[in-house]
């Protein structure tokens, strides 16, 4: 079963001469990953090569082909991989040859495709602003004699009686006498009697 990995390594000359080793017959890959070229005991000339259908050719592609590997030294060899242009599962081989190709060793590889990824709103991750409007004292008053059943009509109107109260008993208070007392009077049952035919 192929294993998820982003490198894959191959042993030179770790035995004898012209002899190679991995501990990794297959790989999955969703992107570009490393093949190391891990020198030993003598140097080697070292061929890579991908085999596959042209699918697999057009998506995944070696950054070159023969390498000179030192002893106990190690050398890396990007192999690319477009996963983002393929829809399902590619199937190639990835051969590493050495001593004129008298030995190879193959690397079984399936490519798939990255997870999709999914854009996040950054909006989502911020607190919601509590939208709080400060009301005036007469927009507090409309509100609870709205909730009571009281329409602004009336309340206007109400008003308007008041004032007409403030000003009958002010005239009163300055002129006195009897007159100004009657005058009081029907404006007091005049208002009275307006509110209570608009409230009934």
């Amino acid at each position: 079963m192929p294993v998820s990995r982003t490198e894959v390594t191959v042993h030179v000359n770790r035995e004898a001469t012209d002899t190679l080793e991995t501990d990794m017959p297959a790989l999955e890959a969703r992107g570009s990953f490393a093949l190391h070229l891990q020198g030993h005991d003598t140097p080697a000339h070292v061929h890579c090569r991908l085999n596959g259908d042209r699918r697999f050719s057009q998506i995944v592609s070696i950054d070159g082909p023969n390498y000179y590997v030192e002893a106990n030294d190690m050398i890396t060899v990007p192999i690319s991989v477009a996963a983002t242009d393929i829809d399902g599962s590619l199937e190639g081989e990835l051969e590493v040859l050495t001593g004129y190709g008298s030995e190879s060793v193959t690397i079984d590889v399936t490519v798939k495709p990255k997870p999709a990824t999914v854009d996040i709103d950054e909006s989502f991750s911020k607190p919601r602003a509590e939208t709080t409007t400060e009301q005036s004292p007469l927009e507090q008053a409309l509100e609870r004699a709205s909730a009571v059943g009281l329409e602004p009509g009336t309340l206007a109107l109400a008003a308007l009686g008041v004032l007409a109260l403030g000003i009958g008993v002010s005239t009163a208070a300055t002129i006195g006498g009897p007159a100004a007392m009657i005058a009081l009077l029907v404006v007091v049952g005049g208002v009275t009697t307006a509110l209570a035919l608009v409230l009934s």
